[in-house]
């Protein structure tokens, strides 16, 4: 190679400096990517990827996944363009703590852009039909979820009071048979209780700490994770040193101290808080406030917003709450990884919108705004091993909402949700909307109907007229749990002597059968002009009646209506050999507003024989 000499260098420096033109930038070779194949493109939008914030960038999807995300993503012809100025794009949201009964639970999750939810004990009956209902060809208007199935308890623990049998531990040798059982079954983590009830005052058995121990050794073994549910700082303790890999549940027996918070830390755990459900023990107002927020109102039907006014029967004082919220803002401090939670749908919560409400109580314990989305986005995701979720980068699922305003600094903007997808898929929020609107001038007709003909003295029977009658509706009927296959039994029959030296009164007597699932007998009331036809009892605030038993027993008044769906309320009264007269109100009873009634139930539903006798039963 021949060198040059100075002065050519220097002839080439002095041309340059002359402004002696080079080649262009336009001129040189153009290095570009091939356009993106995308059905689906956000464009120009705020991000929060479920860790950090972009403030300009456009994400693109194809088959339900996430294909590109950059500020200036070319994207070929065909595909949905949404303009995203001005709105933030997340993650689709994870509830981390959840009981799911049904695919309406899952809708309504979807609606409110949680798109998945960690359900915490569910039958295998239940959770079954569900996964294939999510699978099916309607599962695109339905949340995902993960079930811990049938939890770890001890016989007459928490977890045992709901009417249905499950199988229970008595010793650390069971732990193996159990976990393998619940694999079985399909359980996607397991559930332990290590609760006695002191955390709420009461007392009842639970789990001892090697058998918790046992579960946790057991679980890991075959690959689960372990979420122990507790109410004190005490049992808390005691499952992260049994190995627990989370808590379920803040404490409310007074604010962490700092050698929980440390061991929390060392110990590399997660807590999902559930501060939904807990400040709701403090604040019963906390959920009707919810349900009246404008963005959230026009999709929460009547029962949605009836189940958002629900109260806990005995609240707690605000003490209890302002501890589990400093102990959340302590975990956050240690970098102890919180999981955004709501316990739905316990009293005050509805799955989906109460999400949100535990979002701004995160903030309020002292998260950053962004570290309260991450609690409920890529946080869950990383510790249920769910790696496809969780975050809006390339090759994840896309799951993603869509919001107005800025949730990074005002949590409440994910309440202003402009739209949702479930794996590419945009959920039809207009019409669910439209839907609730159906359903609330559906409600403003039945208030309007006028009373059953004959109902306006309020008196249903006195039973005097020497057979089973009523003074309107559609009578007496024996009714059992023969409508969900049991084989309880009863017979209606008419006694000769009633309360206040009545010439009459109603016989109920036969048998409750022992069973999982809820068992009745006795008599049946229908107010409409047919069985099971709703009726308007608006004008009546209480049921009042006189009753009695051959013995020591109880009556049961359940009211079926049909805005309660398959599910009544109901109510136990105890009940002597002397006659007496019994008040139940409708406020009582969860606030019904007794417009679509379908049926009175009068009764027993302990186990056993009964005989009890019920007289001058009246609306008042």
């Amino acid at each position: 190679m021949r060198l040059r000499s100075p002065r050519t260098v220097l002839t080439f420096a002095a041309l340059a400096a002359l402004g002696c033109p080079r080649p262009s930038a336009s001129e040189a070779p153009a290095r570009t990517s091939p356009p993106i194949a995308a059905d689906l493109v956000i464009r120009d939008v705020r991000l929060f990827d479920g860790a950090a914030v972009v403030a300009r960038t456009s994400v693109a999807v194809r088959d339900g996944v996430i294909v590109g995300v950059g500020p200036d993503l070319a994207v070929a012809d065909g595909a949905t363009v949404v303009d995203g100025a001005g709105r933030t794009l997340l993650p689709g949201l994870i509830d981390a703590h959840t009981h799911i009964q049904s695919p309406v639970q899952l809708r309504q999750a979807l609606v409110f852009g949680v798109t998945t939810e960690l359900d915490m004990f569910t039958l295998p009956a239940v959770s079954g039909p569900l996964r294939k209902a999510v699978a099916g060809a309607g599962g695109r208007a339905l949340a995902d979820f993960r079930s811990a199935g049938i939890l770890a308890t001890a016989p007459g623990g928490h977890g045992t009071e709901y009417g249905f049998a499950i199988p229970t531990l008595t010793g650390p040798d069971q732990a193996p048979a159990f976990v393998a059982a619940r694999l079985a079954e399909g359980a996607d983590y397991l559930k332990i209780v290590l609760d006695d009830g002191s955390g709420f005052g009461r007392s009842m058995p639970t789990l001892a700490v090697d058998t918790v121990r046992a579960l946790v050794e057991a679980a890991h073994a075959r690959g689960l994770t372990t979420v122990v549910h507790v109410s004190s700082q005490r049992e808390a303790t005691a499952a992260l040193e049994a190995g627990a890999d989370g808590l379920a549940h803040v404490f409310l027996d007074g604010p962490a101290q700092g050698a929980f918070v440390a061991l929390a830390r060392d110990k590399r755990v997660f807590v999902a808080d559930t501060l939904a459900v807990v400040l709701g023990l403090c604040e019963p107002g906390r959920g009707k406030a919810v349900a009246e927020d404008p963005e959230l109102k026009p999709f929460l039907g009547p029962a949605d917003a009836r189940a958002l006014s629900a109260t806990w029967p005995r609240p707690l004082p605000a003490s209890a709450c302002e501890g589990a919220l400093a102990t959340v803002g302590a975990l956050h401090r240690a970098g102890v990884p919180l999981l955004a939670s709501t316990d739905a749908p316990n009293p005050g919560t509805v799955h989906g919108v109460s999400l949100h409400d535990e979002l701004a109580l995160l903030v309020r314990a002292g998260l950053p705004a962004t570290a309260a989305l991450a609690a409920a986005t890529s946080v869950p995701a990383d510790r249920f091993k769910m790696g496809d979720r969780g975050r809006v980068i390339a090759g994840k699922r896309a799951d993603l909402l869509l919001v107005r305003g800025d949730p990074t600094t005002d949590i409440t903007a994910t309440r202003a949700i402009e739209a949702v997808w479930k794996a590419g898929h945009r959920l039809d929020r207009d019409g669910y909307r439209k839907a609730v609107a159906d359903e609330y001038a559906a409600l403003e007709a039945r208030r309007a109907a006028p009373p059953p003909p004959g109902s306006e003295s309020g008196k249903i029977a006195a039973f005097e007229a020497g057979k089973l009658a009523a003074e309107f509706g559609a009578g007496w009927q024996p009714a059992t749990d023969a409508l969900i296959g049991g084989t309880s039994t009863v017979e209606l029959n008419l006694s000769k002597k009633g309360a206040r030296k009545s010439k009459g009164a109603l016989r109920m007597s036969g048998a409750v059968a022992e069973g999982e699932q809820p068992k009745w007998a006795g008599a049946m009331f229908f107010p409409g002009a047919a069985p099971m036809q709703p009726a308007n009892l608006g004008n009546f605030t209480k049921l009042v009646f006189a009753a009695r038993s051959d013995g020591a027993s109880a009556l049961t008044v359940m009211v079926f209506a049909e805005q309660l769906g398959i599910a009544p309320l109901r109510k136990e009264i105890a009940v002597g050999r002397e006659w007496a007269e019994h008040t139940v109100t409708f406020a009582e009873l969860g606030g019904l507003e007794p417009h679509d009634v379908l049926g009175l139930f009068f009764g027993a539903t302990q186990a056993g024989p009964f005989a009890l006798e019920l007289d001058d039963v009246r609306l008042e």
